[in-house]
């Protein structure tokens, strides 16, 4: 493993300690990081190139060979994170700008995280890279009429003027990423090195802004939105699996929907909010960030372990068959 490999993995394992500390450091002293705010929908555009830049054609194929899996994927992307947000927002009387920022970061698609944590967890980790891609080619026309539906009670919202920032953030940013990966094809160890310290940098920047900016109404309230998030990410989690489970997929895959549907493009939710609501709105996004990065390893590490210890029972019984 090269310098930049280790690195890269690094960033990867250690990235919701950082979270944390930019988070702390942006309480302590918003000025540092304020300035960050205008180059928020530039860092994630940047992620999402890297994003493209990792995207091939068999990353779609799993479309045609699991239709199924890859459709209860990508629904139940777009409909349980969605009502949850929404359930939440109405049944805990959440105040209109929190209300908002959990129906956003509801509304996005999945994040790029859920593809390490369905891999480390054994799970389906094609499907779930196919769910990823496609709901996040999906995403310039869905979350903004999802966001224009549910969050519309509580605020003016401009499905139109969405729907131009999430192209602009990510399906062009993506695009490019593809057109590049296919002009410098023998880079590609460099590339799948570099992209995850690049994602993991314009994360924590982007926490770092959205916490600077809206300080004092997370010291007033970030212990309601950060139960929030944890009830949020949670269920999801719980009922991905459970809508996989119900429509009779297999173990792997119902770890694959599970992660899928519970962690999401949390970089893509602040962004929106910033551009379109307010600093605060942005808040449930950029808690969501740091928890998911929390749960997310922690259940995929305990699904690792079982698939582990099973592979080493069933090892045992087929050895101990063949000695009879």
């Amino acid at each position: 493993m090269s310098a930049l490999q280790k690195f890269s993995k690094f960033c990867g394992d250690t990235f919701a300690i950082w979270v944390v500390v930019a988070a702390v450091l942006a309480i302590w002293q918003p000025v540092w990081f304020t300035w960050i705010g205008p180059y928020v929908p530039i860092l994630l555009g940047i992620i999402m190139f890297g994003m493209g830049l990792t995207l091939s054609l068999k990353d779609f194929k799993l479309v045609f060979s699991q239709p199924k899996a890859v459709v209860i994927g990508v629904v139940g992307q777009f409909v349980i994170m969605p009502g949850l947000a929404f359930a939440l927002a109405k049944g805990l009387n959440l105040a209109p700008e929190i209300a908002v920022g959990v129906i956003l970061v509801g509304c996005c698609p999945g994040g790029t995280a859920s593809n390490v944590m369905t891999f480390l967890s054994k799970g389906n980790t094609a499907l779930s890279v196919a769910v990823t891609s496609i709901t996040t080619l999906l995403a310039p026309i869905v979350t903004p009429v999802l966001i224009y539906l549910l969050a519309s009670e509580w605020v003016e919202v401009s499905a139109s003027s969405m729907f131009l920032s999430v192209v602009k953030i990510v399906l062009v940013p993506i695009i490019l990423g593809i057109i590049v990966k296919m002009v410098i094809r023998n880079q590609e160890e460099v590339i799948q090195s570099t992209m995850p310290i690049v994602s993991v940098v314009g994360i924590i920047a982007i926490v770092a802004s959205v916490v600077s900016n809206s300080r004092d109404q997370i010291l007033a309230t970030g212990l309601l939105i950060f139960a929030v998030v944890i009830l949020h990410n949670g269920l999801g989690l719980l009922l991905g699996f459970l809508a996989a489970k119900l429509f009779k997929l297999d173990y792997a895959s119902q770890k694959a929907i599970s992660i899928e549907v519970g962690m999401q493009n949390s970089g893509l939710g602040a962004t929106l909010a910033m551009l379109h609501f307010s600093p605060l709105a942005a808040v449930p996004s950029a808690i969501f960030s740091f928890w998911h990065n929390i749960s997310g390893p922690l259940l995929a590490t305990y699904w690792g372990r079982k698939a582990e210890k099973l592979e080493q029972q069933t090892s045992i019984i087929e050895e101990t068959a063949v000695e009879r």
